[in-house]
């Protein structure tokens, strides 16, 4: 199966130029069970690197555009009375998918983010008293604009540490960005032209498989200790809860995996640390004055703590 999840991650990267790094990260938090939090401005393809991670994987993908309007039964679905048969219908709504796309998830009010954030935790809905099952695989990402925050409603951290990842999408760089403009100007691409790589059943497998990548006690002590240092240092406010070490070890099997690994070793703790603590911590108001990013006191805490032989 590791020739498939190779190929699937050729092509990914075929179509979505400039984002290496981030496809593979999101390749591997689906494989890890988790959810991503992405944030990016408009116009960088964060719709199209999560449609075109559907259509490869072989999965049903749904959108919902997040609005102040927005209710809970638009996500979740709706009892109708049918007046021709004289009973009630159950209308499911788009939450009920393989990948679900929550565009601009801070746009809508707590009551309607908390439809969705239980049935990431819960993987099911309850619509009328009734109990629902989601699909086995269900992978939401949900996005942000972070330049614009008018008229918006910030997830709460407690709300944020139910995703596994959050993602920075930046701008390719000239050459990845000319290749960009090219693919579309010539038409090389569309959505015909997509086949998938996967369907549902094998990519069920592969996360069975990713269950049994070995983690030894030392490299689980490497991912103890940096958690716990983020309670300990007077960087940070808000230290990083126990999911967010489940977290870790969760997506550097899945980074293991996808590196044609069978054990994870403390690179790939490190390469996942930085998306997986980012959203879990807040610094404390001195840092904040100083200028100083999450990500760098993540990198300085990384190189602090002694890697395991």
């Amino acid at each position: 199966m590791k020739t498939e999840i190779t190929s699937l991650l050729e092509k990914y990267e075929e179509r979505i130029l400039g984002q290496h790094t981030n496809l593979r990260l999101l390749l591997s938090a689906i494989l890890a069970g988790g959810h991503v939090l992405l944030e990016g401005v408009p116009g960088t393809g964060k719709t199209q690197m999560v449609r075109t991670l559907a259509a490869l994987l072989g999965g049903d993908f749904s959108r919902i555009q997040f609005t102040p309007d927005l209710l809970p039964s638009d996500i979740t679905g709706s009892t109708i009375y049918n007046m021709k048969d004289n009973t009630f219908q159950t209308i499911k709504g788009p939450v009920f998918t393989n990948i679900l796309l929550a565009d601009e998830i801070n746009r809508t009010p707590a009551k309607t983010q908390a439809a969705l954030l239980e049935a990431m935790e819960e993987k099911q809905v309850t619509i009328q008293g009734e109990t629902y099952l989601l699909p086995d695989v269900f992978f939401v990402v949900a996005t942000q604009n972070p330049i614009e925050f008018e008229g918006t409603y910030p997830l709460p951290e407690a709300q944020q540490d139910r995703f596994l990842f959050k993602l920075h999408i930046d701008f390719p760089s000239f050459d990845e960005e000319k290749n960009v403009l090219k693919q579309v100007i010539e038409k090389k691409f569309d959505k015909q032209t997509l086949g998938s790589i996967l369907d549902m059943d094998t990519f069920s497998a592969v996360k069975k498989e990713i269950e049994k990548v070995t983690m030894e006690d030392q490299v689980i002590d490497y991912i103890m200790q940096l958690v716990r240092r983020t309670r300990e240092t007077e960087s940070i406010r808000f230290g990083a809860s126990t999911r967010a070490g489940i977290s870790i070890g969760k997506a550097a099997q899945a980074w293991a995996y996808l590196s044609g690994r069978d054990y994870v070793t403390p690179d790939d703790v490190k390469m996942v640390s930085k998306p997986a603590l980012r959203h879990r911590i807040q610094l404390s108001p001195h840092v904040e004055l100083e200028g100083l990013t999450v990500d760098q006191i993540i990198e300085e805490l990384v190189g602090s703590i002694p890697v395991p032989r």
